[in-house]
């Protein structure tokens, strides 16, 4: 079988070495797997996961209900608002029986792995800050110690914006993702535990803890919450926003595949639990792209949209990762050679406007381009016109984009569990800078609804005309083409995000 390929919107395997970790005799006595609690799938071997979709307010129908025990099908739990249903069964008809029921307007398999998913794998191990490159850090009056080490936050004014606000407390960005560890000196001062949860299964579990990654689990989310709201505090790094609360809402398996009854759950607890902005750096499992076409696909597309917009409905800011393959979704086709990424995947060239990454591509979501130090469109990062909505840094290798001093390295800082920090690179990275922008906002404007956030996130952001042409690697040939105007276009959306003037104009 193919090795897996599970998607958060991985950080970039740029050859980097590895390092020994600086140590805080203050850290607290508690480890990030210390509760994190297996939740069980409550299946057999051979059950597969299911999402049936029905008319959102109603709850479930008593016919679909009867339809779905009828078929071998258990449910897990229901979101009746969106009319979202998350069925177990180990029938593989079950789907197909269930979208001849009245009632139902779409169903299908989420997963193509028998639950739990039987595979492992690793997104290339972040570069951990060492004990004499933190040392070497001179910060200045004012600055947290690691703070000269983060090119990206004057690269967006986030260090301009925080002498107008660090952010309010009174905001929660949540960390949909692979788990945060709320026990790190600069993510604890703001969690917002009343807005975390783990959602792996579909269904909530609020188990103190079960929101933070294991030990062998990846360090994704708790790189990007620091990314958004490390705190100010004599200690480590700054976030972009680092006055506002931060929440963890686990949504991969252990193997790293965010499935949909997760991703849906996940949307659903930030929109019930007071969430200002969710940020999404990961592509929905097992599909890259979602073609409509396909019966199952489109029951996922169906579920993740309901949720994603409910969420919105319920006042949050969705942003998303845009990806990290280099990947034109403004083309006429694409080749996705990953899908189905939890079995065997076969290749297939798709016309991404009708096949969605999502969330990425879907209705109201901010879709997120990464940056370099250069500040110009980092080598991976995906791009479109009418798809990326802003740019923001993702890092990028010191190879193609140098950082000034005293910044040593083209990767993004961010906490890492066990109370280190260290460097990652790609969209992932881009996508909490934006995050955090949001925040900073909705910290200036407390009464604004979304479509204001997102408005303001866009006007103020700082126009950034099309590279052209992008060769990247200087060698010769062009790497990518950029389509639009300096206002709009498919390398920068609206532009690069700005911080200060998101929040003084």
């Amino acid at each position: 079988m193919t090795a897996p390929h599970p998607r958060y919107r991985r950080a970039m395997a740029i050859p980097v070495g590895m390092a020994m970790a600086t140590a805080l005799a203050f850290l607290p006595n508690v480890t990030a797997s210390a509760a994190d609690a297996p939740v069980s799938a409550e299946a057999d071997a051979t059950s597969l996961s299911y999402v049936v979709n029905v008319r959102p307010g109603h709850g479930v129908p008593g016919q679909v209900k009867k339809a779905i025990a009828e078929a071998g099908g258990t449910i897990v739990t229901s979101y009746d608002k969106i009319g979202v249903i998350v069925v177990h069964s180990a029938n593989p008809d079950f789907a197909k029986i269930l979208r001849t029921v009245r009632g139902v307007d779409s169903a299908g398999n989420t997963r193509n792995a028998p639950l739990p998913a039987q595979s492992t794998t690793d997104i290339g191990t972040p570069k951990v800050l060492s004990a004499a490159e933190a040392g070497a850090a001179e910060a200045a009056e004012g600055q947290d110690p690691l703070e000269p080490l983060q090119w990206d936050l004057p690269a967006i004014k986030a260090d301009k914006a925080h002498e107008k606000t660090l952010g309010s407390s009174k905001v929660t960005v949540a960390v949909i993702d692979t788990g945060v560890d709320d026990t790190h000196p600069d993510i604890a001062p703001n969690f917002d535990r009343e807005a975390s949860v783990n959602c792996v299964t579909g269904k909530p579990d609020t188990t103190d803890g079960a929101w933070r990654p294991g030990a062998t689990e990846s360090p994704h989310g708790t790189h990007v919450a620091g990314e958004i709201a490390a705190a100010k505090n004599g200690v480590g790094m700054t976030g972009v926003a680092p006055g506002v609360k931060v929440s963890g809402i686990k949504v991969s398996t252990t193997a790293g595949y965010f499935y949909t009854e997760a991703v849906v759950c996940g949307f659903m607890w930030a929109a019930t639990h007071g969430v200002d902005v969710t940020n999404n750096s990961y592509y929905t499992d097992p599909w890259y792209f979602n073609c409509k076409d396909d019966p199952d696909q489109k029951a996922l597309v169906d579920a993740v949209s309901r949720a994603s917009q409910y969420a919105e409905r319920k006042g949050a800011v969705n942003v998303a990762a845009a990806g990290n393959e280099n990947y034109d979704f403004a083309a006429d086709e694409i080749t996705d050679p990953v899908s189905p990424n939890d079995a065997t995947p076969t290749e297939r060239v798709v016309d991404p406007s009708e096949c969605l990454d999502i969330p990425t591509q879907l209705p109201g979501v901010v879709t997120v381009a990464a940056t370099g130090a250069k500040g110009i469109k980092s080598s991976f990062s995906n791009h479109g016109l009418g798809v990326v909505d802003i740019a923001a840094p993702g890092g990028d290798s010191t190879r193609f984009q140098t950082p000034a001093p005293p910044a040593t390295s083209g990767l993004i800082l961010g906490t890492l569990p066990g109370g280190k920090w260290g460097y990652m690179a790609g969209t992932s990275m881009a996508s909490p800078h934006v995050a955090g922008v949001a925040a900073l906002i909705k910290s200036t404007y407390p009464y604004a609804p979304p479509a204001l956030v997102k408005a303001l996130l866009y006007a103020e952001a700082d126009a950034t005309p099309c590279t052209d042409p992008y060769d990247i690697d200087g060698d010769g040939k062009v790497d990518a083409v950029c389509e639009g105007t300096k206002n709009r276009n498919g390398f920068y959306g609206w532009g690069t995000a700005d911080a200060l003037d998101a929040v003084t104009k």
